[in-house]
């Protein structure tokens, strides 16, 4: 399976709670990198955690159920996300990162 077959579904997504200061964005990084998913994701201003996530329809499950989750210390109070169009976006990020 060739990379853009395999990538084909993107997601931007919102997680909201107690999800700054408990290591919710290194959470996701490993998540969505043991999952094969490529994207980023960065705290907000209004005290949210957002991203964007590429992956397989599979692939981008699994990261949605561990968003909804997090780590030990979060309390998920709130999950949304929408598809994205592939073809808006361009050119998939290599891996998942953390972004400030």
């Amino acid at each position: 399976m060739d990379r853009e077959e395999k990538l084909d579904k993107r997601i931007a997504f919102t997680v909201s709670g107690k999800v700054q200061g408990v290591n919710f964005r290194r959470f996701t990084q490993k998540k969505a990198r043991a999952l094969g998913v490529v994207g980023w994701v960065r705290n907000t201003d209004d005290g949210n955690v957002k991203g964007e996530a590429q992956g397989s329809a599979s692939q981008i499950e699994g990261l949605r159920a561990g968003l909804n989750e997090g780590p030990p210390r979060a309390n998920v109070t709130g999950y949304e996300d929408k598809e994205l169009d592939l073809k808006e976006k361009g050119v998939a990020e290599e891996r998942f990162e953390v972004v400030r």
